[in-house]
């Protein structure tokens, strides 16, 4: 062996040789993964969560902002990758697939020839993904050993791969999904996949029909799941409707209180006590906007009517539903074929935050990762990006249904990639356009987090917008005129990544006064992704060019047609 190679990793390499015989996988780490060592107890204990809670955060369409975030790391570090016999256990236990990435990243590791290397580099990122997909339908199991999960989250194979500063606040990074906010890592995602409580990604490819023999009755199970889905985005969407509908009518009572409050007092005439002052100016004015007030409150009862009906019938649609769901077996798991689907649909999405050119290498590296600690990729810190997205674009996360917004945050996957870009991968469920969560993802390893963060948003703003439009997504909304602007300058190339760049330059540029943006183009991000009206108000004091916005807002807010 090399006399150049890193001492740690020699001494892991020379204790577990690989085997002549690929066909003896398990006799390879035969030991490692029937019983656990004390280490990997502590960490267990340390890392079972202290309350049983929901794990997938359901829609609730009440919460209109973040948490804030009160740490993003422990105090005081777990020590995960001190067990000596990490990587044995995080491999061990997966046959063929366990001995073949330790053939190749044994090569890859000692191997010197740049041109051998990057074959065996190949060979390690096809051996690596495998070993994934053998490992996807077991993170169910409470015995799926801790160093086997950390390898799926954070991609760390080697803990000798570690800078000390690295692995310093890996150590302290918070297992447990404590936010209630649905941001998973990748062994999370997959958890909840095989568990049948997140459905599998969509894709372009058509479902194989069950064969007979199969069971029908989970077959009809998975239907109603189906029409329950559609049922409980209508359910939601009825229920805050008639929310907005009672609250509206409270504070109609309150003004209308106020208003006859006024009305029944009078000042006593001085002199001739105890009688009192007849109506003032300002008293007979109260008689009309009564009446108005009593007319709104007409309007409004009519409007809760029909909202109270629509909420009956939803809440009668679902209520059947999940009596039979109820009544039916039940489903605990994922199918094989939707799980391997899923990897599939992984794979594919930890190549495209990475793009055709960028760096493919699945396991973690001194050599690859250069991010600090507040700019990787945890889920604290993604949620608190996230936060400040929306702080300045307040519509990120909403869908308008029936002129009413509703605050959906989309499903977040964090893959351990060394990619830039994150993406949008279905805007909403097609069984629920209503209050479905859309899925975007998030490269764990970024060279900008925050850019990585924006790439996604804007690609969920855009699908978003361009469904609402439908077929005539050129020429209405936000992509209709945005389609009609790029046409006029006669560029080529993808429409939405012109979209995408300059919504971020719309998030990190022109919402710090700093015009970079063309002015039709600002103006059209102005109108349909508008900042808050405080930072508005902050803007306009800054620069004529958004005084000038400014002023049309208010123009088109007097005009009928606003």
């Amino acid at each position: 062996m090399d006399d150049n190679i890193d001492p740690s990793i020699a001494a892991l390499l020379a204790s577990v040789e690989p085997s002549s015989d690929d066909s003896d996988a398990d006799g390879l780490f035969g030991g490692m993964g029937g019983k656990e060592s004390n280490f990997e107890q502590m960490i267990m204990e340390q890392s079972a969560p202290k309350k049983k809670s929901g794990p997938v955060p359901e829609v609730d369409l009440s919460i209109k902002e973040f948490k804030p975030i009160e740490k993003v790391f422990e105090e005081e570090s777990q020590h995960y990758f001190d067990d000596p016999s990490y990587y044995k256990t995080a491999i061990a236990g997966e046959g063929q697939a366990s001995n073949r990435l330790h053939m190749v990243l044994s090569k890859y590791l000692s191997c010197k020839d740049v041109k051998d290397k990057m074959v065996y580099r190949q060979q390690v990122t096809m051996a690596y993904w495998e070993l994934i997909h053998t490992m996807a339908p077991k993170t169910t199991g409470k015995t799926f050993p801790l160093p086997k999960r950390m390898m799926m989250r954070f991609s760390v194979l080697l803990p000798s791969l570690f800078r000390p500063e690295h692995r310093e606040f890996f150590e302290k990074s918070i297992l447990e999904n404590n936010t209630n906010e649905p941001v998973f890592y990748m062994d999370e995602w997959f958890k909840y996949i095989s568990q049948g409580k997140i459905k599998p990604s969509t894709t372009d490819e058509v479902r194989q029909p069950r064969k007979k023999g199969e069971d029908g009755s989970q077959q009809e199970q998975l239907r109603l799941q189906q029409l329950q889905s559609k049922n409980s985005g209508k359910l939601q969407n009825a229920e805050n409707s008639l929310s907005m509908a009672e609250n509206q009518r409270s504070m109609l009572e309150v003004e209308l209180k106020s208003k006859i409050d006024q009305i029944c007092e009078h000042e006593g005439i001085i002199g001739m006590e105890p009688h009192r002052q007849p109506y003032n100016e300002l008293q007979k004015k109260l008689f009309g906007e009564i009446t108005t007030s009593l007319r709104m409150l007409s309007k409004n009862d009519r409007d809760l009517s029909l909202a109270l009906k629509e909420f009956q019938d939803a809440k009668g649609a679902y209520d059947s539903v999940a009596e039979k769901l109820e009544a039916g077996p039940e489903i605990t798991s994922a199918s094989s074929a939707d799980i391997d689907q899923e990897y599939e649909t992984i794979r594919q999405m930890a190549k495209m935050t990475c793009g055709r050119q960028g760096n493919q290498f699945p396991i973690f590296t001194r050599d690859f990762f250069h991010c600090m600690p507040q700019g990787t990729g945890f889920r604290e810190n993604v949620i608190k990006v996230l936060a400040w997205v929306e702080s300045l674009d307040p519509g990120a996360f909403c869908r308008i249904h029936k002129n009413v917004p509703n605050r959906i945050v989309p499903f977040v996957i964090l893959l351990p990639t060394y990619g830039d870009r994150g993406f949008c991968w279905e805007p909403f469920d097609r069984y629920n356009r209503v209050t479905s969560r859309g899925r975007i993802v998030v490269p764990m390893y970024p060279r900008d987090l925050k850019v990585a963060v924006l790439t996604a948003v804007a690609d969920l703003r855009w699908q978003v917008a361009k469904e609402k439009a439908s077929y005539y997504w050129m020429e209405e909304g936000l992509t209709g005129q945005y389609y009609e602007w790029i046409d006029k300058q006669k560029l080529k190339g993808d429409l939405k990544q012109y979209f995408i760049q300059d919504y971020i330059l719309w998030m990190t540029k022109e919402s710090e006064g700093v015009q970079r943006l063309d002015k039709e183009v600002r103006g059209i991000f102005w109108r349909n992704m508008p900042f808050p009206q405080e930072l508005k108000e902050d803007l306009r004091k800054r620069s004529l060019v958004y005084d000038e916005l400014c002023k049309k807002d208010m123009n088109r807010a007097m005009s009928d047609g606003y």
